[in-house]
């Protein structure tokens, strides 16, 4: 036997060599990932109330589904809410029925999705780039801002880009030789229930990211393994029985329009083309748009030299179709699909979510890759550190920002509730769900000293430590130290979050109005229902709308038995001069006009600019 087959041999491959973990820390990193995720996720779930618009407004749908016993047609205030698909509300009315309708039972299914996508990135990294690569997938998961700031909301969009995942997943493994039959089957039925949670993007992306794969690789050809009229009817039986029983149910709108115009072309299409009524979502100027994807993915974002020059090394190499290289080639795929797509069609910020899950199997491998490269072998050195001081300068600024801001606002008094120190933006027109960062004031830090300390000193340390151990090479415990810190971060932003509570949600003014208002009283939310949303979850009643036949309460309200909640300026000028008891929600940016409508009134309760009138004492 030659020298040459000695040594192919004898020399560990890249992929076991970077992603040994040393025996004493496998468990333990096993365990520190349950408790990141506890600390991170699990801490958060009973606090704080439910904001106002889309999460009190999708726990509003469920808890109305518990009540009704209607799973088929979501409803919001009585009215008909088409426009979303069921499975996201299916599960937390399911966890109503174990746990009562309160806050912990609402977001409990998001935080299993999380929960289940770090599992996913921890299975699949393993079995892709190695066991270290798989627990910093897991790692990043966890402890990316984005995936913990698009779930503090009760949307589907983890649950999507867990489904669309795990589909991939099954998918490829069901190409390798020994693939097993079962796992096209499961493919096509996370396909079916990724329609049933945000529609047909469930099938665009992977569809998208698929078709691309098989025509760069000629697995194409393969057709035949593929159980594709099998795997369509089992998609068929899972995906199609509540589509068409919402058609049947949900006919004659709007123009004689009933469920599959407004859910597939309104929804979708429209939607896609800026055109869908009413417009009630911006689209990110391209430049935010992409530049944003550096924020959602911080801190390991910095990183992402380390993840592209894995794949420039491995085009570099003989042509390989191992797993490890068919799991990059995917996840590259799939993101650039999904953020090719918003950045044509119209977006909100947490749309590209899907893109997050193979960004980060992406940098986890990059990661590791530059490692095991930065330790002797290969041509990789010094990438890691670059990646590392870089950050670490990003946290001393933000951290001497933070602490500056402190500093200037020691003498401030502290402001128990924080919306009467916070600017106020233009609510009516401004939908972006981050738009709210807006409203931070220089005395706002005087209500924040606690989460914004912890904050600065998180992103002074963690990235800093990390570099220094980079600097010596133990790479391992660099990463872990950054990921702790982020840790740390989090739990800030959730205490700050909580601060937020009287701004974000109406929970409290639900109280002041259910400790007065008696079954007969009439209570009224002027302007979109989303401004006071959180009143329908906490005082579960209808809520009448003055002026307030508006974005999603529109499509509804055009059918014949929609419950009679809509009003104008006259009708309600007449009930408040009227025997009844009335209570009516104003929030801040309609106050100046509701008060010139209303010129005699009481103030019931007021909290962060959001008031409460009646026309009775």
């Amino acid at each position: 036997m030659g020298s040459h087959q000695l040594s192919a041999i004898s020399t560990p491959t890249i992929s076991e060599e970077a992603n040994r973990v040393p025996q004493p820390l496998r468990a333990a990193s096993y365990w520190a990932l349950a408790v990141m995720f506890v600390a991170v996720y699990v801490g958060s779930l009973f606090s704080p109330a439910l904001l106002d618009d889309a999460d009190s407004t999708h726990a509003e749908a469920a808890r109305e589904m518990f009540v009704s016993g209607d799973y088929v047609t979501l409803h919001v205030n009585g009215v008909r809410y088409l426009e979303k698909a069921p499975l996201p509300y299916w599960m937390v009315a399911f966890c109503y029925h174990i746990f009562g309708v309160n806050e912990f039972a609402s977001r409990l299914p998001m935080a299993l999705s999380v929960l289940l996508l770090g599992v996913l990135a921890v299975a699949w990294g393993r079995r892709a780039f190695g066991e270290r690569a798989g627990i910093y997938a897991g790692l990043l998961v966890y402890t990316s801002a984005g995936v913990f700031l698009f779930t503090r909301v009760l949307i589907p969009d983890v649950l999507l880009s867990l489904l669309i995942a795990a589909s991939l997943y099954f998918f490829l493994n069901a190409l390798e030789r020994d693939g097993h039959a079962w796992q096209w089957y499961a493919g096509y039925a996370c396909l079916a229930l990724g329609v049933l949670t945000k529609g047909l993007i469930a099938l665009a992306f992977p569809g998208g990211a698929a078709f691309l794969y098989l025509a760069v690789t000629g697995e194409w050809r393969r057709w035949r393994e593929f159980r594709l009229a099998s795997g369509l009817a089992l998609f068929l039986l899972i995906a199609a029985p509540w589509h068409i029983l919402a058609g049947l149910r949900n006919t004659g709108g709007q123009g004689g329009h009933g469920f599959f115009w407004f859910y597939f072309v309104n929804e979708h299409f429209l939607r896609f083309l800026g055109r869908r009524y009413p417009r009630d979502y911006n689209k990110l100027p391209w430049a935010l748009y992409w530049s944003l994807h550096l924020v959602w993915l911080f801190p390991w974002s910095l990183y992402l030299p380390a993840a592209i020059r894995t794949i420039i090394d491995e085009r570099r190499a003989p042509r390989r179709s191992d797993f490890g290289a068919r799991t990059r080639l995917l996840c590259w795929t799939l993101s650039g699909v999904v953020l090719v797509f918003f950045a044509i069609s119209t977006n909100q910020e947490y749309y590209t979510f899907p893109a997050y899950f193979p960004l980060l199997m992406l940098l986890a491998d990059g990661i590791a890759q530059c490692e095991w490269s930065d330790c002797g072998f290969g041509v990789r050195k010094g990438w890691l550190r670059i990646s590392a001081g870089a950050l670490a300068v990003v946290g001393l600024a933000a951290s001497a920002t933070l602490l500056t801001l402190l500093w200037q606002s020691r003498h401030l008094p502290f402001a128990p509730d924080i919306g009467i120190v916070l600017a106020m933006h233009n609510m009516d027109t401004d939908t972006l769900s981050t738009s709210h960062v807006l409203d931070l004031s220089y005395a706002s830090f005087a209500a924040l000293r606690l989460p914004a300390a912890l904050a600065a000193v998180a992103l002074m340390m963690a990235p800093l430590l990390s570099f220094l151990l980079r600097i010596r090479r133990r790479h391992y415990a660099a990463t872990w130290a950054l990921a702790a810190g982020m840790a740390i971060f989090l739990v800030a932003a959730h205490i700050a979050l909580g601060r937020f509570g009287p701004y974000l949600s109406s929970k409290d003014l639900a109280r002041e109005i259910a400790a007065r208002a008696r079954p007969e009283d009439r209570v009224m939310i002027y302007g979109d229902q989303a401004f006071g949303s959180s009143l329908l979850f906490y005082l579960q009643r209808p809520v009448e709308l003055v002026e307030g036949r508006t974005t999603s309460m529109w499509f509804g309200s055009t059918f014949p038995d929609a419950p009679k909640i809509y009003m104008s300026d006259a009708d309600l000028q007449r009930y408040w001069t009227g025997q009844e008891r009335v209570f009516l929600f104003v929030p801040p940016h309609l106050k100046a006009k509701v008060d010139a409508l209303l010129p005699s009134k009481v103030v019931v309760a007021e909290i962060s600019g959001k008031y409460v009138y009646s026309n009775r004492p």
